[in-house]
């Protein structure tokens, strides 16, 4: 590998790009190695998981990019600055950077001054080496921005190849305006709602905008309680954000509104919406049988919903084109108000229409009681649906009279069907809920699995117990176990979280 040309290593690493314990070390490899590196690392060097207030490198190399004169201006102010000159380095790496993070740089900043006054005005000559040294700007995150950094000189230049904005809705109406001004072509907007009154100045920037694929709308509730804003306009509705966010239901793919409050204005405007490949966290609840039949997604492919929307999920997924290959399930907790007949029956169906329509599915949650009905049709699915790789069952046993005498019943009859239809593509299986395997219906399961390497997530701990554990490590010896975790319930339905 280390005899690759430089094209082919970039392609490469770029693959890796998010993967930073990978590329760091790749960087020690050789000098060829490094200089293909460097540029996909200070693409978006804030991306990473590390602690930005103890990088002093990443400080040092900003900082001495500064001109000697701004260098002699901020010392006098009391700001500490290295001695290390934008000549001395080995390469240019400003240049190669597309994106700002507004908090990380305002942690790398306070690496030069404790104070407030003196972390501003560093930090507005780093936003003025920014404008200066990037050939474009890509990725904009402006969370607790304090800089009017779009009237810097050059900005209307690196501004207009904005690629993706997040921001939230405290941040003041004049750079809202700003941005709709200058940025008319961004594809991922992402917006953290966290003040009820700032709704009109999105719209703007919304409405501006010419090919946005990936909108994001999250209400923040630990930012900011709704309820303290009686009577604020736009409490209660969402309706012109919705309505501007209409202008670009012919371009956007993926759509992720975590609302509080439901607005009607939403049932009129999704069904316009025919391009979508992603839909996430979307207030079904409202929607009638007729208005849910509106909302055909030919060309949907993830499908995320609460699992209390089941209905609604059927009837979208025997709309779509058999395109759909994620139908994921968000965390749950039942309550009084919940209507648990119902929700089982719409389990039912729900199976039923993933294997008629769904002939790509890849991942897969469920959620149903451990019931003969249930087990069949999850039977049937798993000998149709071939190109199954993730499997996430959550069993919700409302019956349960002995309780652990049902568990250990409900998961040995949960075992018999996989073993009985599992598709050969299995690679991950989680389990939750009302199910526990005892040692010898465990270890039938996994001997009839060889060869899988097969990762299981579950948030039952009992399997940590040391007979567990040695069943376990044997079939991990043997290759037919590759992973066998216990994680939190939450960590377990969320197929996001990787194992």
């Amino acid at each position: 590998m280390s005899k690759l040309n430089k094209d082919i290593l970039f392609l490469i690493f770029e693959e890796l790009q998010n993967d930073s314990k990978s590329l760091f070390s790749s960087l020690m490899v050789n000098k060829l190695w490094c200089e293909t590196v460097i540029p996909l690392l200070w693409k978006n060097p804030w991306c990473y998981d590390i602690n930005y207030s103890n990088k002093n490198y990443l400080f040092i190399i900003i900082a001495s990019y500064l001109s000697d004169d701004i260098k002699g201006l901020l010392t006098r102010q009391g700001i500490q600055l290295p001695s290390l000159s934008y000549q001395s380095l080995l390469f240019d790496y400003l240049s190669f950077c597309r994106s700002i993070n507004v908090n990380t740089i305002n942690i790398i900043t306070s690496i030069g001054s404790s104070l407030d006054y003196e972390q501003f005005l560093l930090q507005q000559e780093f936003y003025g080496l920014f404008m200066e040294k990037f050939s474009e700007l890509k990725y904009l995150d402006m969370k607790s921005i304090k800089h009017q950094i779009f009237y810097f000189s050059g900005a209307r230049l690196r501004f207009e190849t904005l690629y993706e904005l997040k921001c939230d809705t405290s941040i003041d109406s004049s750079y809202f305006y700003g941005l709709a001004h200058l940025c008319q072509y961004i594809q991922r907007l992402i917006i953290f709602n966290v003040n009820p009154n700032s709704y009109h100045v999105i719209e703007k920037l919304i409405k501006v905008q010419k090919n946005l694929k990936y909108f994001e709308w999250k209400d923040d509730y630990d930012s900011v309680d709704f309820f303290y804003y009686p009577g604020l306009p736009g409490l209660d509705s969402y309706k012109d954000i919705l309505l501007a966010l209409e202008k670009s239901a012919n371009t956007i793919t993926h759509l992720n509104i975590d609302l509080v409050y439901k607005d009607r204005t939403l049932q009129k405007v999704l069904p316009k919406f025919h391009k979508l490949k992603i839909i996430e966290n979307l207030f079904w609840d409202n929607f009638s049988e007729e208005q849910l039949k509106m909302c055909v997604y030919h060309d949907l492919e993830i499908f995320k919903i609460d699992c209390f929307n089941l209905n609604a999920a059927f009837i979208i997924i025997e709309n779509s084109g058999g395109h759909i290959k994620k139908i994921l399930l968000k965390p749950y907790e039942f309550d009084d108000y919940i209507d648990i007949d119902n929700l089982f029956d719409d389990s039912l169906i729900l199976i039923r229409n993933v294997y008629k329509n769904c002939p790509s599915i890849e991942y897969l949650s469920l959620l149903f009681p451990p019931s003969k009905d249930h087990l069949n049709e999850l039977e049937k699915l798993l000998k149709i649906c071939q190109n199954l790789k993730s499997l996430l069952i959550v069993i919700a046993d409302c019956s349960c009279e002995d309780y652990s005498e049902k568990i250990f019943e409900n998961g040995e009859n949960l075992l018999k069907t996989l073993n009985n239809s599992s598709s050969p593509n299995i690679k991950e299986i989680r389990f939750c809920g009302d199910s526990l395997f005892s040692l010898e219906v465990l270890e039938e399961f996994l001997g009839k699995w060889k060869g899988c390497a097969l990762s299981i997530l579950t948030s039952d701990y009992i399997y940590k117990e040391d007979d567990y554990n040695r069943l376990i490590n044997k079939y991990k010896n043997n290759g037919v176990i590759k992973d066998f975790i216990c994680e939190s319930h939450i960590n377990v339905v969320n197929m996001d979280f990787k194992i």
